[in-house]
């Protein structure tokens, strides 16, 4: 299970909030603030090579290859294989991004009784009136969706629950190229690096949630579902044709809404900061690994390599890496 998939569920069966009369989406605009935002200009360069974009980080005698992964892209996305087959050949190590979120025994039942006290005997849109109540109908009719599928007291579980439903129904997913990688390091017989992360206290922490943070991110995701996948497909493309500010013009709805949950800020710091010291291990070995981060936690400010470069790492770009 993806990083940004897992944290959804585990939002889901974590959110608690007091049910009231009626829900307004009419949220102030600065409610979401997104931490990969701002990137590094400098970083985000065309790929000279066919294929989709690697970024190239050295310390002497060694080398890590990084490949810019997009983080939502069609099922069985199709890609240019020949530069990682390449990079793949001889490499002591491949460094995935994080497989799975787990609950350990004792956080999960706090996580449980969070999760009765989210569940709803009605249906989320009755908490809705007029035009927002049928916009949140017509997005979940367009989905094949019964109202008895959104039984939630929380526009923020709403929302995510609805996204997942829509990328599933597009066929959209947040695990390739990784699970495709990993299945090609094992056939090579490569090492493959992936952590696991407990959750116990995002858990407890994503309970306050706001319900004006709740509302923002149900409008923005009734925004996506309206919009339908045409921008991540045209994203998804570009990646695969090393074209990198194409590929970071995507929705970034999920990943907003997250963040405005309690902890899931520091929670995002630790995995870039975990994902960075996995490649500086890397380079302590002679010759070459290959890294895959996510586009905007490779290129953000705070990102992955802004963090390696602030360690006096050389970082070369898609223009230059051989």
């Amino acid at each position: 299970m993806s990083r940004f998939k897992s944290l959804m569920v585990a939002s889901v069966l974590a959110l608690s909030a007091p049910a009231s009369a009626q829900v307004a989406l009419t949220p102030a605009p600065e409610v979401l603030a997104d931490p990969d935002a701002t990137l590094v200009e400098e970083l985000v360069v065309t790929a000279r090579l066919p294929g989709p974009a690697w970024w190239r980080v050295s310390d002497g005698d060694s080398t890590v290859y990084v490949l810019g992964a997009p983080s939502l892209a069609p099922k069985r996305q199709q890609w240019d294989r020949l530069q990682f087959e390449r990079r793949l050949q001889g490499a002591n190590l491949v460094i995935l991004p994080l497989s799975t979120l787990k609950v350990t025994l004792t956080g999960a039942p706090g996580a449980a009784f969070s999760y009765l006290k989210l569940k709803s005997g009605k249906p989320f849109e009755e908490r809705l009136a007029g035009a927002e109540r049928a916009r949140f109908v017509s997005a979940r009719t367009k989905l094949g969706m019964q109202a008895d599928h959104y039984k939630t007291g929380h526009p923020l579980a709403a929302g995510l629950i609805l996204i997942g439903d829509y990328r599933d129904k597009e066929n959209l997913t947040t695990t390739d190229p990784s699970k495709l990688i990993k299945l090609l390091a094992g056939q090579a017989k490569v090492k493959v690096l992936q952590r696991s992360y407990d959750v116990s206290p995002l858990l407890r922490a994503v309970t306050k949630t706001s319900q004006a943070a709740g509302a923002a991110c149900l409008d923005e995701v009734l925004s996506e579902v309206e919009a339908g996948p045409g921008r991540t497909l045209a994203a998804s493309r570009a990646w695969a044709d090393g074209n990198v500010a194409g590929a970071l013009d995507a929705e970034r709805t999920y990943e907003r809404c997250i963040a405005a949950t309690p902890g899931a800020v520091a929670f995002d710091a630790r995995v870039k900061a975990d994902l960075a010291k996995d490649i500086e291990t890397a380079l302590k070995t002679p010759g070459h690994a290959i890294a895959v981060v996510p586009l905007r936690t490779l290129l953000s400010q705070g990102g992955v390599l802004d963090r390696l470069r602030a360690q006096g790492y050389e970082i070369g770009t898609p223009g230059d890496v051989e």
